[in-house]
């Protein structure tokens, strides 16, 4: 990556700085995300401010402090570009929520999640669009057509719940955090997947006609992407479990399953589907089958691995987010005067705010009907912690907004400007503001209850979504009784799950590996001791069903 974003390194006053002065500018970002994971550390006890406010803040005060050096010419160290962001930045932080997901909790929420994370969204979608189509033309923003309305639903629509997930307790409210989790998570694909389908719809013949069109190309797109990436997963998974990687170089297992789940984000871009969904579902298949097909060492590698470069990649961000914010020459475009980006992005806010009241609360209850008696349903403190969540805007919606208003990060349109300032603004004021009241709000709905941890964790150790890789199916209860309504709704999710444990069992992971197939590495002690001699692996079944 450092390769790539010395090729686009600053141009100071519209001259190309040498390779030197890229390479002082990229040491002094790599300085910058240091100080971050390092303030970011010492400010963690509170529990007020993590890395992803701490970025926001720095990047900030570093953009000032260059645009005070260069005299108010410019205020970033590099170019933002959204490709670097989707082909470098995005796929780990993706990648990584898939494959440390806690497929039982995920699972068990599955309808949940996907009500709020695509259902929802449409609905977000349509507000926005129609708001801004309504409020915009009061504001005097410029000629703007329909696609770009419809872009920037899709673009306002897609959530960043970073914050509060830092500050959400697995063990203390896990559906809470599961569902927080996975609708951020569906929510990003399914942005990136209307957003993708408006840019490739004739939207200057809007009819009935497109709009079938349009709804096709989404459907599409979901389930193409989808099965692209459990192809991939088990593609992984079927190599390293046959060719048995760790008889020579465990190094070839990490590199593998690394290289694999790049590659069907990469290939998913290039036959225009969502490399979002494809690499999530990657990563969820890669941790069901292709992490249990590796040795011991690598699976500790890989998780770490994993772990550390979407981090990497999460603090980037936020930190260009801070210092691209103070870019002088958006602002002069803009406007004369800050009002009208200001004005602008509070009507966004409240659109924002309003879409997302009009799905959350409506979908829980939905959501609510459908659980048994057994399971905790979402209660209204809860609801609005969900609603809360999702206010924030991330890097997602600044990469869709620079991919649509901007040529290589930058702009000689001033409506375009207009909509850049006014992103940039949302997704400052939604972290900082809402990032900073998250903790007091989540404290005051939700109280913490001394003991509360031990007593979830005495009653189990797989609720939280995160928690561990090995717990990957889940138990399906008996049933209990249930109002008509409610059998309707459970009975096809009980049904699809118990079949798809019995398949499972008798014909994927006797082809794919998975929980209770061990690798071998000859001469390793601990391995001598699991296998017998010349045993290279089995497959066996696995009795823990936890």
């Amino acid at each position: 990556m450092a390769l790539d974003l010395g090729a686009l390194a600053l141009k100071y006053t519209g001259l190309a700085v040498s390779d030197h002065d890229s390479i002082v500018a990229i040491n002094i970002f790599i300085a910058l995300l240091c100080g971050c994971i390092v303030f970011g550390h010492l400010l963690e006890g509170n529990r007020w401010v993590n890395e992803s406010t701490t970025a926001l803040v720095l990047g900030l005060i570093t953009g000032g402090v260059i645009l005070i050096c260069t005299k108010g010419v410019n205020s970033r160290i590099l170019i933002f570009s959204e490709d670097i962001f989707f082909i470098y930045l995005l796929p780990p932080i993706i990648f990584n929520a898939g494959f440390q997901v806690k497929k039982k909790q995920f699972f068990r929420n599955f309808a949940t999640i996907i009500l709020f994370g695509a259902a929802g969204t449409l609905i977000s979608f349509v507000i926005i669009t129609f708001g801004a189509m309504g409020l915009f033309s009061k504001l005097d923003v410029g000629p703007l057509e329909l696609g770009d309305y419809l872009a920037i639903g899709a673009i306002f629509s897609a959530t960043d719940s970073v914050c509060t997930l830092q500050v959400l307790n697995q063990d203390e409210a896990p559906l809470l955090y599961s569902l927080v989790f996975g609708e951020g998570v569906v929510n990003d694909a399914t942005s990136v997947v209307l957003f993708n389908a408006i840019q490739n719809i004739d939207i200057n013949h809007f009819d009935v006609f497109v709009l079938l069109q349009f709804i096709g190309k989404f459907l599409y797109l979901f389930f193409t992407s989808t099965v692209l990436g459990v192809a991939a997963g088990l593609l992984s998974a079927y190599i390293i479990k046959k060719l048995c990687f760790a008889r020579h170089s465990t190094d070839r297992e990490v590199a593998i399953m690394i290289l694999m789940a790049y590659l069907s984000y990469m290939l998913s871009m290039l036959l225009d589907l969502s490399g979002i969904l494809t690499v999530f579902f990657c990563g969820i298949v890669m941790s069901h089958y292709t992490w249990h097909n590796v040795t011991e060492s690598s699976r500790v590698t890989t998780k770490h691995t994993f772990a550390t470069l979407s981090f990497i990649a999460e603090i980037f961000l936020f930190l260009y987010v801070g210092m691209d914010a103070l870019d002088i020459d958006k602002w002069k475009l803009a406007s004369s005067s800050p009002k009208k980006p200001i004005a602008l992005s509070a009507v966004i806010l409240g659109l924002v705010m309003v879409g997302r009241a009009a799905f959350v609360f409506p979908l829980s209850f939905l959501s609510n009907l459908s659980k048994k008696e057994s399971h905790p349903k979402i209660s209204f403190n809860q609801q609005v912690i969900i609603w809360w969540a999702g206010l924030m805007r991330g890097a997602v919606s600044i990469a869709l907004a620079y991919n649509k208003f901007t040529t290589s990060g930058h702009t000689a349109v001033r409506v375009n400007a207009v909509m850049i300032t006014s992103t940039i603004i949302v997704v400052l004021f939604s972290t900082m503001v809402f990032g900073l009241l998250t903790k007091p709000l989540i404290n005051l709905l939700i109280p913490p209850r001394p003991g509360t941890a031990a007593d979830i964790s005495s009653q189990s150790f797989l609720d939280p979504l995160t928690a561990s890789l090995l717990g990957s199916d889940f138990d399906v209860g008996q049933l209990t009784p249930q109002t008509n309504l409610q059998y309707l709704l459970t009975m096809p999710t009980r049904s699809v799950h118990r079949v798809w444990r019995k398949f499972d069992d008798k014909f994927m992971r006797p082809m794919f590996g998975g929980r209770g197939f061990v690798p071998f590495v000859p001469g390793s002690p601990i391995e001598r001791s699991v296998h017998g001699p010349g045993l290279l692996g089995t497959v066996t079944e696995a009795e823990d069903r936890s």
